[in-house]
């Protein structure tokens, strides 16, 4: 049975953004990591940073497109998975960890990335 579009869309948004990190100098090291607490698009590393790559894919701009839908309850999921991976990974503890958010505003394809770094903290 085919997957359902958003999700092969969802896919291929990760995709594009996994490979756009990589050109960019980081270093992807999981991807697609789930808990009961949430998913984590990618994780990578610049230097000595772990970074949580939240990806978005929005081919309209309606309600703020791509950025506006990464809201605050978003965040305390992504921070929530990341504790819990972060208690499991004895190599992540030692870092400084960062949140970042890959936008693709448009089709797949024929879009726009915005990569935001530092997007928000866990406080």
């Amino acid at each position: 049975m085919d997957r359902p579009i958003h999700l092969q869309l969802g896919a291929a948004a990760e995709a594009l953004a996994a490979d756009y990190l990589a050109r960019q100098g980081l270093e992807v090291v999981a991807r697609n990591l789930r808990c009961k607490a949430g998913e984590l698009d990618i994780v990578c590393l610049d230097g000595n940073v772990l970074v949580i790559v939240e990806v978005r894919l929005r081919s309209r701009t309606d309600y703020g497109g791509a950025l506006a839908s990464v809201t605050w309850h978003k965040q305390r999921k992504l921070i929530r998975a990341t504790q819990f991976h972060w208690q499991r990974q004895p190599a992540w503890r030692n870092r400084i960890i960062r949140f970042d958010i890959v936008a693709l505003q448009g089709d797949v394809g024929a879009h726009d990335i915005e990569w935001i770094k530092d997007a928000f903290r866990a406080t």
